[in-house]
C-alpha cells in the first residue's frame, strides 16, 4: 500500500534543481492539474478542451461559452508563470500570488465586478462573503492578512511541508483575497509552495470535490486543519500512484 512518505521519497529521488528537470518530472500532469482545478469551479470545462489548448493552443468545433475558453487558456499562461518563477527561484509573496491571479482570471471578470473597480491581479475592493461560514476578510484587511500568512509559512523550518501547505491553503481560501478566482489561485500557489520545498505537486481531483470542500469548511467553522492535511495526503497518493507503481515494487 502506497503511503505519502513513499510519494515524497519518489519525488526527492529525482533531485530536481532546474526548470527543465521540473518539466520532465511533471510531464503528463500539467494538463490534469489545470483541468481538475478549473473543473472544481466550472462544470463546463472538459479534459479534451484543456488538452487541445495546452498541446495545440486551439480547440476544434468548440460550442461552449467564451469565458470557459478563456479560463482554460489562462490556466496554460498561469503554468508558464509558475515555471518562470521556479526557474528564477522567486519567493511565494504577494506579488507572485497577484501574478498567478492575473494570469488565471484575465478577460474573465464579469461586468458587475469590472464596473465596481475589481481587476485581475489586484486584491478585492469590495466585500464578497461566501459560503455557509461567511468566509472572506474585509477588503482593507486583506493585505495584512496575506502578508502575515506568507510570513508564517516562510518562517517554518520543520519537515511537515504538506501540513504547512494545507494550513496555507485553508487560510488563503478563508481570507478570500480576490473578487473572483480564489480557488484556482490558491491551488496554484499551494503547488508552487510545495515545489519550492522539494515536494510533489498535488492534483485536487474534481470527483473528490465533496471531501475537498468539507476539509475547507472544517477550518472555516472549527479551525480544524487535520481534515485538509489528510485530504492532501490522499490526493498526493492518487496523483502519483501510477508513477510509483511503474517505477517501484509495492
Amino acid at each position: 500500500m502506497i503511503k505519502y512518505k513513499d510519494v515524497i521519497e519518489f519525488w526527492r529521488c529525482k533531485k530536481i534543481s532546474s526548470v527543465s528537470e521540473l518539466e520532465i518530472a511533471i510531464n503528463g500532469k500539467i494538463i490534469s492539474l489545470a483541468y481538475h482545478s478549473g473543473k472544481l469551479e466550472n462544470e463546463a470545462i472538459t479534459y479534451n478542451d484543456t488538452r487541445e489548448i495546452f498541446e495545440h493552443d486551439r480547440v476544434v468545433s468548440y460550442t461552449g461559452d467564451l469565458r470557459t475558453l478563456f479560463e482554460i487558456r489562462n490556466a496554460k499562461d498561469a503554468f508558464v508563470e509558475l515555471l518562470g518563477a521556479f526557474e528564477k527561484k522567486l519567493p511565494l509573496d504577494e506579488d507572485l500570488i497577484c501574478k498567478f491571479h492575473y494570469q488565471l482570471t484575465k478577460n474573465t471578470y464579469d461586468k458587475n465586478r469590472w464596473d465596481a473597480g475589481e481587476r485581475p491581479g489586484k486584491f478585492k475592493m469590495h466585500d464578497y462573503v461566501v459560503g455557509r461560514e461567511e468566509v472572506g476578510a474585509l477588503p482593507e484587511d486583506v493585505p495584512i492578512e496575506i502578508s502575515e500568512l506568507l510570513k508564517e509559512i516562510a518562517d517554518y523550518k520543520g519537515e511537515e511541508i504538506l501540513k504547512v501547505g494545507a494550513y496555507f491553503h485553508v487560510k488563503f481560501e478563508n481570507i478570500h483575497p480576490f473578487a473572483d478566482g480564489n480557488g484556482r489561485t490558491g491551488r496554484l500557489a499551494l503547488n508552487y509552495y510545495l515545489l519550492q520545498k522539494n515536494s510533489p505537486p498535488v492534483i485536487i481531483h474534481e470527483e473528490d470535490r465533496k471531501k475537498y470542500f468539507e476539509a475547507l469548511e472544517a477550518w472555516d467553522s472549527r479551525q480544524e486543519l487535520e481534515p485538509m492535511n489528510i485530504f492532501l495526503q490522499e490526493q498526493s497518493i492518487k496523483t502519483w500512484a501510477k508513477n510509483l507503481l511503474a517505477s517501484c515494487k509495492f
